[in-house]
């Protein structure tokens, strides 16, 4: 998921503080806690990031695009397919990466306005995307949802809620939970 982030340090950064952000939280971690996960001097965070909010805004951000990223292009040959592949997708990352989906998506409120602006329009490209699979199947006359925008936010609530519970040494892999929420949310969804 990091890959991409250089050079190193910083990235090492940035996986430190989403563990740390998600096991203490964002106002409980302090610097001094992230720059200890990754080995490194308090100091070394200032030298990669301007503060510990720019570490969550950046692991926000980062989180966000990929999440956004798992819902295009979603392939199916009918809204039914492709909702089902939206789901299946979109909860198995929630479980893939439970430990930063939930710094994702339960610390926005820590954000400084201007980077809270950024990760609401990337959070409008998720509802929109499944918005319009949804909308597809309704009107293909597939699926039963007058309130179109209230089932978007049922389906993307019930796949975040994943990185909430989710444990790598529970019942279910990734992959079982993606079905099973693709299977509930076509039940839920088909008219």
């Amino acid at each position: 998921m990091w890959r991409h982030v250089t050079p190193d340090a910083a990235r090492r950064m940035l996986i430190a503080a989403a563990h740390a952000f998600a096991d203490k939280g964002y106002h409980a971690t302090t610097t001094r806690d992230i720059a200890s996960l990754a080995g490194m001097s308090p100091a070394a965070v200032y030298i990669h990031y301007r503060s510990k909010e720019d570490l969550l805004f950046q692991i926000s951000k980062i989180g966000h695009e990929l999440s956004l990223s798992v819902l295009s292009d979603v392939p199916g040959k009918d809204p039914v397919e492709r909702l089902s592949n939206a789901v299946s997708s979109f909860a198995r990352w929630h479980a893939e990466y439970h430990t930063t989906a939930r710094v994702v998506q339960y610390e926005l409120g820590a954000l400084s306005p201007e980077h809270h602006a950024t990760v609401v329009e990337l959070r409008r490209g998720i509802e929109g995307r499944m918005r319009s699979i949804i909308a597809e199947g309704v009107e293909a006359g597939l699926f039963d949802a007058p309130d179109l925008r209230g089932a978007t936010l049922a389906v993307l609530s019930l796949c975040i809620d994943v990185a909430r519970w989710y444990q790598p040494t529970g019942k279910r892999t990734p992959e079982q939970i993606g079905a099973l929420y693709a299977d509930l949310v076509r039940r839920m969804l088909m008219s």
